[in-house]
């Protein structure tokens, strides 16, 4: 199984859907909690989901299992808590959701997650996709740039 992510900040459109097109992915899976913002520019939910139908064939799902809640975020972002305090509490957030049994694998192969940060380091994209392979085994986990 392969786990694809990406982050659409500094990066054009053309670099963007070039990236999932040539990844082969099959799906975005859009694990932001806030994804209607004008600020998205082309990522913005709606915009989104028609690019990526008519640009790539590539489908679209907002998944907000995988979201931060708003306390979590809202800390990290106004330096309340560290990115060591905010992956602990993230990661125990997905064990307490069991993502891992709420989630149908086959429906995240070849599928991308999708959240705002340019790189995966500091992201929960990232995080997300480590508690699925820990959890699932065998999930290759790739991050576009």
């Amino acid at each position: 199984m392969r786990i694809l992510t990406i982050g659409f900040t500094q990066k054009s459109a053309e670099a963007f859907f070039g990236a999932l097109e040539q990844a082969g992915v099959r799906t975005v899976v859009d694990i932001r909690l806030h994804n209607t913002s004008q600020l998205a520019g082309f990522a913005k939910r709606d915009d989104l989901r028609f690019f990526l139908d008519h640009i790539a064939g590539i489908g679209y799902r907002h998944e907000p299992l995988l979201a931060p809640t708003e306390d979590l975020l809202t800390g990290y972002h106004k330096k309340a808590i560290t990115w060591a305090d905010y992956e602990d509490r993230f990661r125990a957030l997905l064990r307490e959701r069991e993502v891992e049994t709420r989630l149908d694998p086959a429906k995240l192969d070849n599928g991308c997650l999708l959240c705002s940060e340019a790189k995966p380091d500091q992201c929960h994209r990232r995080l997300v996709a480590e508690y699925l392979r820990d959890r699932w085994g065998d999930v290759e986990i790739v991050h576009l740039i």
